[in-house]
């Protein structure tokens, strides 16, 4: 999974931020409750104002990163 999410990163480097959080640290607890997932990984779009687009249980899909980030040109 790691490749597949720092290709992402790479890919949209000053587009898009990949924020990775451990859910075990307090930072990361807090994020978990706040935006409700107890699974990892966890994978959550928002668009520039912070709204929720998609999220993405298990494996992320490379295709639907880039259609969104295609969305927001």
């Amino acid at each position: 999974m790691k490749p597949i999410v720092d290709g992402i990163e790479e890919e949209f480097k000053g587009r898009l931020l990949v924020q990775r959080v451990n859910i075990q640290d307090p930072a990361g607890k807090y994020l978990a409750q706040k935006y409700g997932f107890q699974a990892t990984p966890t994978f959550i779009m928002f668009d520039s104002q912070g709204v929720e687009e998609w999220r993405s249980l298990g494996r992320i899909d490379r295709d639907k990163v880039q259609q969104f980030m295609e969305s927001y040109r």
